[in-house]
């Protein structure tokens, strides 16, 4: 892609930074390099906090740079700076330029990313679509709307925060992409009170690559509170937790974070290239139970975890990683999958143009089965329901794990009977493959809330699964 693009107005209308001085700076700074880009960004964001009735913090933010990245082997020379003009850009040529494999070196072994026009949300602004009042607003509906709903309200926290993002990736060709990303985020925590005096909390979150607009209607605005609020409101029915080894079923969506970080993690590139990960050489090996299949999908329109290109400036893809039990093949950035003798499949992520791309995940769900959820649960004996999880911890390397369920029910005789407090999930997440006996034809994806973080990098993800039986997992509990 080597014409006028979207972006282009946004960087490259400054005086000694046009297209052409960038373009013939980054192919002086990759030549006789592997592979490498230019990487240029601007973003603005904004956050609102409502606390107790009140607007307690109002934030807004707005940076811009470039990453100039060059790659010699598995060896990278990188350098950035917060000013798009020609003197810092030359300076990181000249940094870069370190890793070359000499004059007479290699060039640009990796042939450029193919390029297409899909365009997997809108390009429009949220921060400026929606005027200040009526965010501010929205928050004070929302506080209102939940005290009216239970008289055990005690406090309501709201948030509400947005981004617009520019990026333009250069090579040392002259083609390169563009993209625009939007992402708005709705959040809110409630606290509830019994005459006891016991207090528990209840959250939920929703969002994407939308507009304002979709959390302004009522319907997706109230939904989140009466949910933030059921949660909390369950919280003070709950009972202690029972421990030890049964079988234990997840429900559908949001769930899927365990898989994300139990199993995705260990199914990127640069893991597998370097045999730290529990999956290394296993491609075409059965690495789950019949009927598993997980995917990773970066096309998927509006969603938190989608791009149109990634950060290197190749198109996203669906992913197939495991195939009905059988390990496909990784998500892989353009370094990892040379060294590798594969290609990229879209997924090299960075968190900004201060940071180098690394292999991540996009939207990574299991694809649904035909059990029926009702059957699922009808079939366990003794075990439990785990609906939501609000935090975890994971070894990637051996892929041990331990999640903890903010929302989890005691299963007896194949029927929900009480909600529990102070469940977890300990286990370890190749073996957890292995042991799904049941999938439920209910696949769901989250609300667009995901983040996942990786050596100091945060980008924003999505997650989704059925419900899913696993047999035999250890819960750590509370009775």
């Amino acid at each position: 892609m080597t014409g006028t693009l979207s972006t282009d107005p946004l960087f490259f209308e400054r005086e000694d930074f046009d297209l052409d001085t960038v373009r013939s700076l980054t192919a002086h700074a990759l030549d006789g390099a592997d592979d490498g880009e230019l990487f240029l960004e601007q973003s603005y964001s904004e956050s609102f906090a409502f606390d107790d009735g009140h607007l307690r913090q109002a934030g807004y933010d707005s940076s811009g740079g470039f990453g100039l990245r060059a790659v010699s082997g598995e060896t990278v020379g990188f350098a950035q700076s917060s000013l798009l003009n020609r003197a810092a850009l030359s300076r990181a040529a000249d940094t870069v330029r370190a890793v070359r494999t000499g004059a007479g070196g290699a060039r640009a072994l990796d042939p450029a990313p193919r390029a297409t026009n899909a365009q997997l949300y809108t390009e429009d602004n949220p921060l400026a679509l929606t005027p200040f009042p009526v965010k501010v607003a929205l928050l004070e509906k929302l506080d209102a709307w939940v005290r009216s709903r239970d008289s055990r309200v005690v406090q309501v926290m709201a948030s509400l925060a947005g981004s617009w993002r520019a990026v333009r990736i250069v090579r040392a060709d002259g083609s390169g992409a563009g993209d625009i990303r939007p992402l708005v985020r709705l959040n809110v925590s409630v606290v509830v009170q019994d005459a006891a005096g016991r207090r528990e909390t209840g959250s939920f979150g929703t969002g994407g690559r939308i507009l304002y607009d979709s959390l302004l209607e009522d319907s997706t605005w109230k939904y989140a509170c009466d949910e933030a609020l059921r949660a909390a409101v369950l919280s003070l029915e709950a009972v202690d937790a029972p421990a030890g080894e049964m079988d234990v079923v997840l429900g559908p969506g949001w769930p899927g974070v365990l898989l994300h970080e139990a199993i995705g993690h260990g199914l990127e590139g640069d893991g597998n290239r370097k045999g730290t990960s529990a999956f290394a050489s296993l491609i075409g090996q059965r690495v789950a139970a019949e009927g598993v299949t997980i995917v990773d999908d970066g096309t998927l329109l509006d969603r938190r975890g989608s791009l149109s290109v990634d950060d290197e400036g190749t198109p996203t893809q669906r992913t197939v990683l495991i195939e009905n039990g059988i390990l496909k093949g990784y998500m892989q950035d353009r370094m990892n999958a040379r060294l590798m003798g594969q290609v990229s499949t879209g997924n090299g992520r960075r968190e900004s143009y201060a940071c180098v791309p690394l292999p991540r995940m996009t939207n990574t769900f299991m694809l649904a089965g035909e059990r029926d959820p009702e059957e699922i649960i009808a079939s366990v004996k003794k075990g439990l329901y785990a609906v939501n999880f609000n935090g975890g911890q994971v070894d990637t390397t051996s892929g041990k794990f331990v999640f903890s369920a903010s929302e989890a029910w005691l299963i007896e005789n194949g029927k929900l009977t009480a909600p529990v407090k102070g469940a977890t999930l300990v286990g370890n997440g190749p073996d957890v493959l292995t042991r799904v006996s049941m999938i439920g034809s209910d696949l769901e994806l989250d609300r667009g809330v995901g983040t996942c973080g990786k050596e100091g990098q945060s980008v924003p993800v999505g997650v989704g699964q059925p419900t899913l039986k696993v047999d035999r997992l250890t819960v750590g509990g509370t009775a």
